[in-house]
């Protein structure tokens, strides 16, 4: 492509997925929410345990009348308890995780300026867009920065 000027216009492309998926300071921030949440998700994991030992005693059938009654009300109870903290642990963690992706958003965007800027790019585009060859895609270039910014983060806090 040329400019009205004459100039030959740089377009790159960056997979915002890939950045997503892959950056340090994601994939850092995913661990930081897989521990916040870990004692929640593994309370559940017991509970389902416990529905299903109370099961497997219903199936059993050596049980009064009486007693399966009990059990089944407990069970069904503790089925509810279940489902309603695992839609509450996802609705918390997924907003938590569009939290962490917007923390990041700016620091993501001037990665992007910076390699644009020092790379000589007029234009850069970002996922979604209907097509992009190989050629434009600097996605590597942006991970690599985000590498550096994370690492040199990582440095800074340890010297503190």
């Amino acid at each position: 492509m040329a400019s009205a000027s004459g100039q030959s216009l740089r377009v790159g492309y960056v997979d915002m997925k890939r950045v997503l998926d892959n950056a340090p300071q994601v994939v850092a921030g995913r661990q930081l929410l897989d521990e916040e949440f870990r004692a929640r998700s593994e309370a559940i994991e017991v509970d389902e345990f416990r529905a299903k030992t109370l099961q497997d005693r219903l199936t059993q059938g050596d049980m009064t009348a009486e007693a399966a009654r009990e059990t089944e009300r407990e069970m069904r109870e503790l089925i509810r308890s279940i489902n309603r903290r695992k839609e509450d642990l996802r609705d918390e963690l997924s907003f938590r995780r569009t939290e962490e992706v917007q923390r990041l958003e700016d620091q993501i965007n001037l990665a992007v300026q910076e390699i644009a800027q020092r790379n000589g790019y007029n234009l850069i585009l970002s996922s979604p867009v209907v097509y992009a060859g190989p050629e434009l895609d600097i996605t590597d270039l942006i991970l690599d920065q985000l590498e550096v910014e994370y690492a040199a983060d990582q440095l800074e806090l340890s010297t503190r």
